[in-house]
């Protein structure tokens, strides 16, 4: 049986999104995945989808309605693939109980001001060259070993070299995972 993989969009959602389609290129043979759209979680309908605009409804309420849409749509545990604000809208819904085997973030902005983290295995990759993500003693507070990419900024999720290594990363992961299960029935 596929391991459950849901991926949480940018706030471009679909709209922009035709790197995701490399993304579950890789990783559709190896994981039953959902696809959310952030802008479709959030109740979205902009007149003028500008950046600006975008992030101000994510701040104005769009992150609270998105968490409360995946809370209700997803109740079984599963892997969660997030980016930008795809990875806030998952670690929100994480401290709300969201039943997370694991969570990984790539360039998740508005994760830096949380004061507490989801109860599972996290990875967090980042940009070097990415103003939004989180500083030093955040990472220590949090009990996260930061990964930067150097070379990179915000938008790095949609650079094939990034989306190759994170689908090997994930597919490393669920494949340890289980191998460490066999083991551990077998002694």
């Amino acid at each position: 049986m596929a391991k459950r993989l849901v991926i949480v969009s940018d706030m471009w959602g679909a709209k922009k999104g035709l790197w995701i389609t490399s993304y579950l290129g890789y990783l559709q043979q190896y994981f039953d995945i959902t696809f959310y759209d952030s802008q479709q979680l959030a109740n979205l309908k902009l007149v003028v989808n500008s950046e600006e605009n975008l992030h101000r409804a994510f701040v104005e309420g769009g992150i609270e309605t998105a968490v409360a849409h995946l809370l209700q749509k997803e109740k079984e545990p599963a892997h969660y693939l997030c980016f930008s604000m795809g990875g806030a809208i998952a670690w929100k819904a994480g401290l709300l109980g969201l039943p997370m085997k694991s969570l990984y973030t790539v360039s998740s902005t508005r994760v830096r001001s949380e004061k507490n983290r989801p109860d599972c295995p996290i990875q967090m990759l980042f940009g070097d060259g990415d103003v939004y993500r989180p500083k030093a003693d955040w990472y220590k507070k949090m009990g996260l070993t930061p990964e930067l990419v150097p070379g990179f900024g915000h938008t790095m999720y949609t650079d094939d070299k990034i989306i190759q290594k994170v689908s090997l990363d994930l597919l490393n992961m669920a494949t340890q995972k289980e191998a460490g299960r066999k083991k551990e029935k077998a002694v």
